[in-house]
């Protein structure tokens, strides 16, 4: 698979792990790194999990996420993580920010998916 051996891929999934665990031991950085890297890295990582999923299920590269799917996608994730988990669980809170990083993760993932997988 292309996609998961991808370097930007492991980047990406190596920069989240690492503020995950950062946050779980405490450890000291930028508060933009805390409250909004992971949110912009989400849809890039969810996007290249599930188009390396249907590869795999399609048996063929040459399939991309089309931007419907990508937008509808985000919107669920918005849709979860900013209005309804906020609601369910004081740990999420609404952040308007929050939900353009997504979508601009979400796009540049869109843009380069061609280029990049």
């Amino acid at each position: 698979m292309k996609i998961l051996k991808h370097p930007i891929f492991y980047i990406s999934m190596l920069v989240a792990f690492a503020i995950y665990i950062a946050q779980k031991f405490v450890l000291p950085l930028p508060n933009w790194v805390y409250f909004y890297m992971n949110d912009f890295l989400c849809m890039p990582i969810v996007l290249s999990l599930c188009l390396a999923t249907i590869r795999i299920i399609k048996r063929t590269e040459s399939l991309y996420v089309p931007l419907l799917i990508v937008l509808i996608l985000t919107t669920y994730f918005t849709l979860y993580f900013e209005w309804l988990m906020p609601k369910l669980n004081t740990r999420y809170t609404f952040d308007k920010f929050d939900i353009v990083l997504y979508y601009l993760g979400a796009l540049l993932f869109f843009r380069y998916q061609k280029r990049l997988f």
